[in-house]
């Protein structure tokens, strides 16, 4: 397949999956105090799996065994999600990068390919940013971080008095109501999910049942959205991708993300490549998880790594975004720009 194609293809059902609890268990170790899960196993090249908001490591876990016939998978839980430790600490995507730095220097892994789904594409594409010399190859799955746009509830959620409403919003009594109406609710569009993905949203909602669970939740979620929308965006930092391979993977039903943002991410970065999942929502590692391996599996024996290459990075930081001008005609350069 040629660097930069857009695939579309109607995918059937998808193919039962292999179980990943036995293959790939959740292990445990302290970084800076806190208790990280994540799961590791397989052998070969590593490569890093970073869930989404309000998920965990378990969202990758039904394609870890066959991920790991060829490489090292190394799937963490989020600080704040899954088994990982709530603590009050600092949420931001630059944050998560540092974590995910730390966790592969305690693995003894020196460089990785990762591969990052709504929140962890946005950590994803950070660590590359942060950290371009340990990143091989970059996957961004119904990436977070490429335009404003994301799901009203999540905007509502991000917005002032949350604190109040949400612990109302998921006791008990709300919980179970949402449970009986939740066959209603998905009939009706599934409060604009989709059928692909309002069931798994809607358990990872029901999961916020702990007062820390909930804090956790919205200081991520408020590190990235406000009731605008997103505020991250990595845009503007894309041209950094040239001569990072890259393959961008979105599901055309996601009622999270649109998937206008995959357009958007493959016009601006690269030499990237762009896979569209005709029957699939949010999460196509669900709704087409054979059809993912593969497409995940091409991409990484088809590509060579990145070289880090630090007169490259400094010579595309000085350029600059190429429909963006370093500096208006007659302005002196600024002495940080290195000029």
């Amino acid at each position: 397949m040629e660097r930069g194609q857009v695939v579309r293809r109607v995918y059937g059902p998808a193919p039962d999956a292999e179980d990943g609890s036995q293959g790939v268990p959740l292990v445990h170790r302290d970084i800076h105090g806190y208790r990280r899960a994540f799961r590791l196993g397989g052998s070969g090249p590593p490569l890093l799996l970073i869930h989404g908001l309000g998920d965990s490591s378990a969202t990758w876990a039904h394609i870890l065994p066959r991920l790991g016939r060829r490489h090292t998978v190394i799937a963490p839980d989020l600080l704040g999600h899954g088994d990982s430790e709530r603590p009050r600490a600092d949420y931001a995507v630059a944050a998560y990068a540092c974590g995910m730095r730390d966790l592969l220097g305690v693995l003894d892994v020196d460089r990785v390919s990762v591969v990052g789904h709504s929140l962890g594409a946005g950590v994803a594409m950070q660590f590359a940013y942060q950290f371009p010399e340990r990143c091989e190859r970059l996957v961004i799955v119904g990436g977070g971080g490429l335009g404003p746009e994301v799901h009203p509830l999540l905007r509502l959620a991000a917005g002032p008095g949350s604190e109040v409403t949400l612990p109302l919003a998921t006791s008990p009594p709300v919980r179970g109501a949402l449970r009986l109406l939740a066959p209603l609710l998905r009939t009706a569009g599934g409060l604009g999910l989709g059928r692909h993905d309002f069931d798994y949203v809607l358990e990872r909602y029901l999961m916020l049942d702990s007062s820390m669970a909930r804090q956790a939740f919205l200081r991520t979620l408020r590190a990235g959205v406000d009731m605008r929308g997103q505020v991250i965006t990595m845009m503007d930092r894309s041209y950094l991708t040239a001569g990072l391979p890259t393959l961008i993977m979105w599901g055309e039903h996601d009622g999270v993300i649109p998937v206008r943002h995959a357009l958007r991410a493959h016009a601006a970065m690269p030499g990237s490549r762009l896979e569209l999942f005709e029957d699939a929502g949010h999460f196509p590692h669900h709704d087409a998880p054979g059809r993912f391996v593969d497409v995940l599996e091409d991409f990484l024996a088809t590509t060579t790594p990145q070289e880090y290459d630090p007169v490259l990075w400094r010579r595309l930081l000085r350029r600059g975004r190429p429909d963006v001008p370093l500096y208006q005609e007659g302005e002196p350069s600024h002495p940080s720009s290195g000029s």
